[in-house]
């Protein structure tokens, strides 16, 4: 069972320097947060994580109210399914259908989010390793390979002012074991097959440019969340990264995000699909500056 178990039984009566040095001593990596936020302090986020007990001191000591978060996966040992709660919606319903199915049975422990969203803690799959994802339409998101979590005594400042722990709520009362993130993405996302044969060409080109209208639509509060998933849609196709920015990079900026989050959001994407998908190392494309004719959507995966 992963050290990560047993610390969230005792994380509540600790201080953030104090839970952050008890996982690196017991071989869990950790990286600092903006205090009150998700977003990591150190330059490369996740990819800084430390066992180090001198190092994680040295950042808790230049950052003593900095969050705790713990990168998911192998390098940690654990899994996190994400039910989210939000202005556009809760994922708990879709967890609840979820349970009934028989997906996320295995659970060692549940913590609440600041938001009363819920984190469904997993041992990872030691045969194989899973990919993180998002299901913004059912609001949950799976935390595995190239994710990360806040961990207790974390907390983060709410829209209503209010800074709000995350806490352990419960622990597994059955033996607990991983989750299949394959067959729950399929449950809450399912998607069509990829096309082959003849036609094929068209066929993708127009469901690309269906995704880039869906993408221009988005409301605001939803409109990182649905380019992220799109674009993780097209990391699961093949498609080059310089190609996507050029499709979802207009439809994102009609629907209001800015040109630096939007290459930060689709290489995040990239990042976090599986590595074939993944671009070669060095071939980050150049920075999405702003719109791009409209003839472009249909020469994406041709």
């Amino acid at each position: 069972m992963a050290p990560v178990f047993d610390f969230l039984a005792r994380a509540q009566q600790l201080s953030l320097a104090d839970a952050a040095r008890m996982l690196a001593e017991s071989g869990v990596p950790v990286f600092p947060c903006m205090p009150g936020e998700k977003r990591p302090l150190t330059r490369r986020g996740f990819h800084d994580a430390s066992t180090n007990p001198k190092q994680v001191s040295a950042w808790w000591r230049r950052w003593p109210a900095a969050n705790l978060a713990i990168p998911t996966g192998p390098a940690s040992g654990i899994e996190v399914v994400d039910v989210d709660v939000g202005s556009t919606g809760s994922g708990f319903p879709a967890f609840q259908g979820a349970r009934r199915e028989g997906l996320v049975d295995g659970w060692a422990a549940l913590v609440r989010t600041p938001s009363g969203g819920l984190h469904a803690y997993f041992p990872a799959d030691e045969s194989r390793e899973q990919a993180s994802w998002q299901a913004p339409t059912a609001h949950i998101d799976f935390r595995g390979s190239g994710g990360y979590i806040l961990a207790p005594p974390s907390r983060v400042l709410q829209s209503d002012g209010q800074l709000r722990p995350y806490e352990l709520r419960s622990t597994g009362l059955v033996e607990s074991g991983p989750v299949d993130a394959g067959r729950l993405r399929n449950f809450l996302d399912p998607r069509p097959p990829v096309p082959h044969g003849k036609g094929t060409s068209h066929t993708r080109s127009r469901d690309v440019q269906r995704l880039g209208r869906w993408v221009a639509a988005l409301g605001k509060g939803e409109r990182n969340r649905g380019l992220f998933w799109a674009a993780c849609r097209l990391a699961e196709h093949h498609t080059p990264v310089a190609d996507t920015l050029a499709v979802l990079g207009p439809a994102a900026e009609h629907a209001g995000l800015g040109a630096r989050e939007i290459a930060t959001t689709i290489r995040s994407a990239y990042r976090a699909t599986d590595p074939a998908a993944r671009e070669p190392a060095g071939s980050d494309p150049p920075p999405f500056r702003g719109s791009v004719p409209q003839q472009s959507l249909g020469r994406v995966i041709a």
